[in-house]
């Protein structure tokens, strides 16, 4: 017995230190998360960017939107995409097997006909059965072809492409006009940048007009509005914060842009994993590194896409479950990287953060539940330890939460609204008493999941956040 109690003592002990090291991590990430943000802010205030691109010396882009079931905004978000302020870009939206009536509201709606359009198969995708133009609108095109999921559907639209870039967006998001414009910054910047991520916010409760945002409040739901504050913390600092590092490893399948001859050398993206966005990063990380080519991948905080984000707790389980397994699996390809010297901070900084603390941290924080339960009920910790332990659990998450939200009104201040802030703050401080925990085993679920080989995507149903506010 004295042996369980000291090892009951020594796991709460580790447990205990393991949340104060990890909250304190991501507020020192959030910390540098704001330096790199100054920095960005100025460097895009200085680069001029009206006049760069009057002289055309920048580079081309292809968007590309694929499609699976997805009636209910694609119209909007299609048209939002013919709306940006970009001189030399085509939009491809490919309908990847739609069972709905996706499809039949796209040719309605742009007037889209049947052409012929030659297609290298530079990757091996499913078959496409037909392709579509307009002569409404020039630069929009559809791909029709049959059912593979999103990777294989992003592979027939890099195939289709015939621009320098390529934007890889959701169809459920709406870009802001000038989100291109930013976005090439990076590459014009330095020519060997591969890839950049841009920041995803949530779309549930703010107002459209004409695919634009008008207005930007909260969520009006309890479920988007703790989305809403994970989200500031995820993408505006999280992901700035390994910019900074010069480490990033994911790039949102929601809004990225990638330099496409990048792309078709690393063949595209994978099709048999759900973590797809995360995979290509990593690969193209691995591929240069491997033959020591300098090469970029950036993530900038001023170019924003909004999403629609789940409403019910059903959808956002089954995303979160994606999420885990796909990080797991994208970890478990490259576990080579892991502590390698030859992958430099990647291999030694960010690959063991991804691993000891996004992945193991639903094991631990539901582990660590558990074990504190038991050794109250015998004895082997007291109230006070209980306690201290809750607070290094709960207060420390509260105050990287609202530092998150602090943070924003810093910078960028997309929330006018006071009421909204104050919202956000209260917001913060409830994610983690519940959702936090059930978040937790929403992720642990994934990994168990994930060791059972399950690699379907799940369903995501929209309700249709841009079409109801345009």
């Amino acid at each position: 017995m004295d042996v369980l109690f000291r090892t009951l003592l020594v796991i709460n002990v580790l447990i205990f230190f393991y949340f104060i090291v990890v909250n304190l991590s991501y507020i020192s990430l959030i910390l540098f998360s704001y330096i790199q943000t100054r920095r960005s802010k100025q460097e895009s205030s200085i680069f001029q960017l009206s006049g760069l691109f009057d002289t055309r010396l920048y580079n081309s882009i292809s968007i590309l939107s694929p499609a699976y079931n997805e009636e209910a905004s694609i119209i909007e978000s299609t048209r939002a995409l013919l709306n940006l302020e970009f001189s030399d870009y085509e939009v491809i939206v490919v309908n990847d097997g739609s069972k709905d009536s996706t499809l039949e509201k796209l040719i309605t709606e742009f007037g889209l006909k049947k052409i012929d359009r030659y297609v290298p198969v530079s990757i091996q995708t499913k078959k496409i059965k037909d392709i579509y133009g307009s002569k409404k609108y020039p630069n929009l095109f559809v791909v029709d072809k049959y059912n593979g999921g999103k990777a294989d559907a992003l592979n027939s639209g890099i195939n289709v492409s015939r621009k320098d870039l390529i934007c890889a967006v959701d169809s459920d998001t709406l870009l802001e006009p000038t989100v291109l414009q930013q976005m090439l910054m990076a590459f014009v910047a330095d020519p060997t940048t591969v890839a950049v991520g841009g920041v995803v916010r949530v779309a549930n409760g703010c107002k459209f007009d004409l695919g634009e945002v008008s207005e930007v409040h909260v969520p009006k739901s309890f479920i988007g509005r703790v989305q809403a504050v994970e989200y500031l913390r995820a993408f505006l600092f999280g992901r700035t914060g390994w910019d900074y590092f010069d480490s990033l490893l994911i790039i949102s399948g929601a809004f990225g842009v990638f330099d496409r001859e990048s792309v078709i050398k690393v063949n595209g993206y994978l099709d048999d994993t759900v973590g797809e966005d995360m995979e290509l990063v990593v690969r193209l990380h691995r591929y240069y590194r491997d033959r020591k080519e300098k090469y970029r991948i950036r993530f900038l905080p001023e170019p924003v896409c909004w999403t629609e984000v789940p409403e019910t707790w059903k959808v956002l389980g089954r995303q979160r479950n994606r999420w885990q397994r796909g990080l797991a699996d994208t970890l478990w390809r490259h576990r080579g990287m892991m502590l390698n010297p030859k992958y430099g901070r990647l291999g030694f900084f960010a690959m063991p953060f991804f691993f000891f603390v996004e992945l193991l941290s639903p094991v631990v924080e539901l582990g660590g539940y558990i074990v504190l339960a038991v050794s109250l009920w015998l004895g082997v910790i007291n109230i006070q330890f209980a306690l201290l332990f809750l607070t290094a659990a709960i207060l420390l998450g509260m105050i990287l939460s609202v530092l998150s939200v602090l943070m924003e009104e810093l910078t960028f201040r997309r929330y006018d609204r006071l009421s909204d802030v104050l919202i956000l703050i209260l917001f913060a401080f409830f994610e983690n008493l519940g959702f936090r925990q059930m978040h937790a085993w929403w992720r642990f679920r994934g990994m168990i999941d994930f060791l059972k080989g399950d690699k379907k995507w799940g369903e995501m149903t929209r309700t249709g956040t841009f079409s109801s506010r345009i």
